[in-house]
């Protein structure tokens, strides 16, 4: 059985935090260069430029390339053979959270309540996803997820009639009404089929 101390966890959730906030995948910079080396519009590569700079500038003196840091989404992928020592994972993934922002200078913007409108103080808390696997493997996976994207996104359950075509007609009609309403550059996800919420989530402690 391998044993995982329980700070070492908390480190790890830190400086994910704060990483994700400050330094922009290398994938997603080739992006934006390649782009910008195809867009013709003037106002488009003037945006384009200035994300690349932004992003220079944030991972250069480690401060957040946007205002909106997000809320912490974590994927956890932990083997049956892995125990955690002192602790609980959703415990440990809020303290480590409760760092990274602190530390990293990080808006917090988690509310204990949609009515009530209420600020945690310390963006917690994070939303956990578990995936079980097999062996003594043990993978953390960290998404800021910004609301200003959330609230361009939109569900719908479509009847069996409406098919594939049913299916374009909703994505290409969310995206025209989104507009450039979504922080840029812009990404469409889609997803199909399934439930809209996945069962294996840890609940939201208060």
């Amino acid at each position: 059985m391998r044993e995982i101390p329980a700070e070492k966890i908390v480190e790890a959730v830190r400086d994910l935090c704060i990483e994700a906030n400050t330094e922009l995948p290398q994938s997603h910079l080739a992006l934006m260069r390649r782009a910008l080396e195809d867009e013709e519009s003037p106002h488009g590569r003037e945006v384009l430029q200035r994300l690349l700079q932004n992003a220079d500038v944030a991972k250069e003196r480690c401060v957040a390339f946007c205002q909106d840091t997000g809320y912490a989404v974590f994927f956890v992928e932990m083997g049956s053979g892995v125990r955690i020592a002192d602790g609980e994972i959703g415990e440990l993934i809020d303290e480590g959270v409760r760092r990274g922002y602190d530390e990293g200078y990080l808006r917090k913007s988690i509310v204990r309540s949609p009515v009530d409108r209420v600020n945690t103080g310390d963006n917690t808390p994070a939303i956990v996803y578990h995936e079980p696997v097999a062996g003594d493997g043990f993978k953390l996976t960290m998404l800021v997820k910004g609301a200003g994207c959330d609230n361009m996104s939109a569900l719908k359950m479509l009847t069996p009639a409406e098919g594939v075509e049913g299916m374009k007609r909703f994505v290409v009609e969310t995206i025209e009404k989104a507009g450039p309403n979504a922080s840029p550059p812009v990404t469409v996800g889609v997803g199909i089929g399934g439930r809209s919420r996945r069962r294996r989530c840890s609940p939201k402690r208060p």
